[in-house]
């Protein structure tokens, strides 16, 4: 049974014309003061007081959010960051960062084989035409300049993930080797009082160990491997050395927010926590203050020239997802930051923006933990594992790209439904590998037993009723598993085809490190469900970051960049950083375009 229509082909769009200046539309957030157009004794605009005047206003202070503000004020540009959280960071601040940039000044000196013939033949495969090719390009054309104005202006500077693959590979202009990297180590001291405001990581490192995202699929064989206890010592090595040095070490997302953060303290730009965004007023069809709550209370903050949402996605917000995404579907399984609700989308729908792709996100199978939702990279691609569904049958390349296996998931057939899956291994798997940040050997907390996330049986059949499938179907399924993983090809679905599909494996098994044969009792399951870094669709913006209505024509003043817009890989993820990578180089974009106009 084919899926029902795609909505991001729908363009969900109000008038062209937007919101007078006096017809405020919303409510200020954590006041009473309601602001609607035509209610009687409302307030208006002319009501609030104005908080402030900057050439710029950057609504959220993630990646997308910082790098337009840094570059705003490095073309002389005053401006201010309104940050809905307590912390600033956003979402990125919990990531991996990796950063997706093509033909950048880092990977290049690193020896990485790029060139922009390649980056565009690549992207254009990976994105096809949802996405036009001005956007491509000018993301293509724009990021290495970003990443050597941010390393200019800011203490950042960035690794290459050497060998962590383009996720297509194999299509024209794909790298084997990829051409992502991530932020180098930085001591968080810069910052003095304000490292207190920084969003905390998603995942904390083990204490003294200073990790980065590359060495996580070396510590998950650490148990096995010579080179992943090799590089667990060197992870302790640099957190003894940062100890005895008096640092603070950072890496990941906590490096390239705070990075990005040092920046903007260089520059003088301020960022206003707990101010979040309300809604956008505009003169005479163009974009001219962005109403806040601040200190408790509504305020205007106006912008001489341009308001640029980085804001993120709306991931966070219950209604939104019902409307436009497929079931089931909800707010559990995300690990975005809790504050992004869309705030910035639904004041640019009101101010006449056009919204696209908003049916999608940067979609990973998730493990639905009690205390937060787990997103598996290494656990689902590891051999002696596999996916099965309701009716106890594999349907996906298991270490295929994340976004594709939820894909999937989602293009279920109704009589053998895909959500939620279950992966399966067995106690070998379990002795070889670490799984979240549970050692080998070592047990799962009771709780994730009693709330109904895992499930062990000491044989096929009896996990088979606990998860609820049919018996004889997973013990089908196991069987023909295991002939494959012997024979080292998956003529089923093919995982070990690509080179993607080997970066999160055991080298030491052979012939495909991807496959493992399951033999060894007691059986575990895992629920998956759709998990997500953050939604992926938002307002229509060009090739400038320019916000568009459904007619195609600019809303002045407004720019918007990251997960706030409609994502420049389209339906896609052309490799690991596609999310933080793009968000970086149109907030960078947004602000040469205000400068320059």
């Amino acid at each position: 049974m084919s899926p029902s229509p795609d909505p991001a082909r729908r363009s969900d769009s109000p008038p062209a014309s937007g919101p007078s200046r006096r017809r405020v539309l919303g409510a200020a957030t954590g006041a009473s003061l309601a602001v609607a157009a035509g209610a009687a004794g409302s307030a208006t605009a002319a009501d609030l007081p104005l908080l402030g005047t900057y050439d710029v206003v950057v609504v959220g202070s993630g990646a997308a959010g910082m790098t337009a503000a840094l570059t705003a004020a490095k073309q002389g540009l005053s401006c201010v960051v309104l940050e809905k959280a307590p912390t600033f960071g956003g979402s990125a601040a919990r990531s991996g960062a990796g950063i997706w940039i093509p033909n950048n000044p880092v990977i290049l000196a690193a020896g990485v084989p790029d060139t922009p013939a390649k980056a565009a033949s690549y992207l254009a495969a990976v994105v096809g035409p949802d996405v036009s090719a001005d956007r491509q390009r000018a993301f293509l054309g724009n990021g290495p300049a970003m990443i050597s104005f941010v390393m200019a202006n800011s203490p950042l500077r960035f690794r290459w993930m050497d060998g962590y693959s383009d996720y297509y590979p194999e299509l024209p202009g794909g790298l084997p080797n990829g051409r992502s990297m991530e932020p180098d180590q930085l001591d968080g001291n810069i910052l003095g009082a304000e490292l207190a405001h920084l969003n905390p990581a998603y995942m904390t490192v083990p204490a003294g160990m200073v990790v980065f995202s590359a060495d996580y699929k070396w510590l998950t064989l650490a148990a096995v491997s010579v080179k992943g206890a090799a590089v667990a010592t060197e992870c302790l090595a640099r957190g003894t050395r940062a100890a005895l040095l008096g640092q603070k070490p950072l890496t990941m997302g906590q490096s390239l927010a705070a990075g990005l953060r040092a920046g903007l303290l260089a520059a003088r730009v301020p960022v206003w926590l707990d101010t979040p965004l309300s809604d956008l007023l505009l003169e005479s069809g163009s974009v001219t203050d962005a109403v806040v709550t601040r200190n408790g209370a509504p305020g205007l903050v106006r912008a001489r020239r341009a308001v640029v949402v980085g804001s993120g996605g709306f991931e966070h917000n219950a209604a939104m997802r019902a409307q436009y995404q497929r079931a089931p579907i909800g707010t559990a399984w995300t690990v975005g930051a809790k504050e992004n609700t869309g705030d910035g989308i639904l004041a640019g729908r009101r101010a006449g923006a056009a919204l696209d792709l908003m049916d999608d996100a940067w979609w990973g199978p998730a493990i639905p933990l009690p205390d937060q939702p787990y997103f598996c990279l290494a656990e689902r691609t590891l051999p002696g594992g596999l996916l099965v569904n309701a009716a106890g049958a594999r349907f996906v390349n298991e270490a295929g790209p994340y976004s594709d296996v939820v894909h999937t998931m989602y293009d279920r057939d109704p009589s053998a439904p895909d959500i939620p899956a279950w992966l399966v291994v067995d106690q070998n798997y379990r002795n070889r590998y670490l799984f979240k940040d549970i050692a080998p050997t070592f047990a799962f907390p009771d709780s994730w037993y009693t709330s109904g996330a895992a499930y062990k049986a000491w044989t096929l059949d009896d996990l088979a009723g606990r998860i609820g499938v049919p018996a004889a179907a997973l013990r089908t399924t196991v069987g023909r598993f295991n002939s494959l993983a012997l024979s080292g090809t998956d003529t089923d679905f093919h995982r070990g085809a690509s080179a993607y599909d080997h970066y999160y494996t055991d080298p030491a098994v052979l012939p495909n490190s991807c496959l493992a044969p399951l033999w060894l009792p007691p059986f575990h399951a895992f629920r998956i469900v759709p998990g997500d870094l953050g939604t992926k669709g938002g307002l229509r913006t060009d090739a400038r970051a320019r916000v568009l209505r459904a007619d195609g024509t600019v809303i002045p003043g407004l720019y918007a960049a990251g997960n706030a817009s409609a994502a420049v890989m389209g339906h896609s993820y052309a490799g690991a950083g596609s999310t933080i990578g793009p968000a970086m180089t149109f907030g960078y974009i947004a602000a040469l375009d205000i400068a320059a106009t």
